[in-house]
């Protein structure tokens, strides 16, 4: 089944005291272009994300937020950078000797100073966290893909009907085309009597050999043959379990050019109307197929 590119997805989950909120959002991509938002401190759990996710979505920009709020004793650790805070102490006393100041640069003066304390990465208590996480992730890329499935099937009962329409307008034109002879037989001999004025006696053998010379250079049975090949391809991609957007694509492409030599070769105007309402068609489909997997 078809699966949509884009969708969101959420889940928390609370276990001692440590809660976990995941979000998950997807957009459209040629390939799997992973983007994760983490708490400070989880940074090497990275690799075990991304790969859970690339386990569950072949194609698409994910975007993953991850919050872990521990509440238990001992998980908030912090350290000073105490070569800063030293510095900075030496250079405010000089400052207050070069300026005749007085007093003593205080705790408080050091706690203003940005980045001097910081919060301490704990390897340990990531990996303790993990479990917790990778359910939660689970869980939310499991209604992830749910909703994917879902828009993927909507889209794919919209490409099945626009499919039907194409294979009627392919219908119409193999229909108009067996009428091209007589059709070509008609116009040479109007305008040659139009040219001559009824001066020049007609030749029906040449007439009619012109004529199939003009209607064999018109004929398009080669691209309707290909066309309703591509039908059938596309049917099938749709209904298949694989990620298809790629191959739906391709099919666009190759539809896009039978109906642009079609259009190339044909003359009346019928069927170039036919043809262009048929283009826009597939142009719509284009733009859908952009969202599937």
């Amino acid at each position: 089944m078809l699966k949509s590119m884009t969708a969101y997805a959420g889940a928390e989950l609370t276990e001692n005291d440590v809660t976990v909120a995941v979000e998950i959002r997807t957009y459209n991509s040629r390939n799997l272009d992973t983007v994760l938002r983490l708490s400070n401190g989880y940074a090497g759990l990275e690799e075990k994300i991304k790969a859970a996710i690339a386990a569950r979505v072949a194609r698409g920009r994910v975007e993953v937020r991850i919050k872990v709020r521990d509440m238990s004793e001992g998980a908030a650790a912090y350290e000073a950078d105490l070569a800063r805070a030293k510095a900075y102490f030496n250079a405010a006393r000089e400052l207050k000797h070069a300026l005749g100041l007085t007093g003593e640069p205080t705790l408080e003066h050091l706690l203003n100073l940005p980045g001097l304390i910081q919060p301490v990465d704990n390897p340990q208590l990531a990996d303790s966290h993990w479990p917790l996480m990778a359910r939660g992730l689970d869980q939310a890329l499991e209604t992830l893909d749910r909703m994917r499935l879902q828009e993927g099937e909507h889209l794919g009962r919209d490409f099945l009907q626009r499919l039907a329409w194409i294979e009627e307008q392919l219908d119409a034109i193999e229909q108009a085309t067996g009428g091209l002879l007589a059709s070509y037989r008609e116009k040479l001999q109007s305008r040659i009597e139009a040219m001559t004025r009824g001066v020049v006696e007609l030749d029906p053998m040449r007439i009619a050999q012109e004529a199939a010379l003009l209607a064999d250079r018109s004929d398009i049975s080669e691209e309707i043959v290909r066309a309703r090949s591509h039908v059938v391809q596309f049917r099938d991609t749709v209904q298949d379990d694989q990620p298809s957007g790629r191959k739906l694509n391709f099919l666009l492409q190759e539809f896009n050019r039978e109906f642009n030599t079609m259009g190339a070769k044909v003359g009346q105007a019928a069927l170039a109307h036919i043809i262009v309402a048929v283009k826009a068609e597939i142009e719509k489909l284009r733009e859908q197929v952009q969202n599937i997997e």
